[in-house]
């Protein structure tokens, strides 16, 4: 059982790390039709766009990252907690 809960917590990680990187790329005029920019979105919109529809935007800053970024953080923490 600890494997199951140690592999989702590293997935949960590489997701926020995923999160990350798409906040970065936001900040850079690159080729959104690029297959590495698609992807990384594949990866990401599941988590993002439904707390965009929920969380306003700050002037023209979108903290949805950051949320989700700190919510995944503390799922892992939970998880991690939970090893024998």
């Amino acid at each position: 059982m600890d494997g199951i809960i140690q592999g989702v917590a590293i997935l949960v990680n590489l997701l926020a790390f995923a999160i990350f990187a798409r906040a970065i790329l936001s900040w850079f005029p690159i080729d959104r039709t690029g297959p590495v920019v698609q992807a990384i979105e594949a990866i990401t919109d599941p988590v993002l766009d439904p707390l965009r529809r929920v969380l306003p935007t700050v002037g023209m800053i979108d903290i949805s990252p950051m949320v989700a970024i700190i919510t995944l953080f503390v799922i892992a923490r939970i998880l991690t907690s939970y090893q024998g």
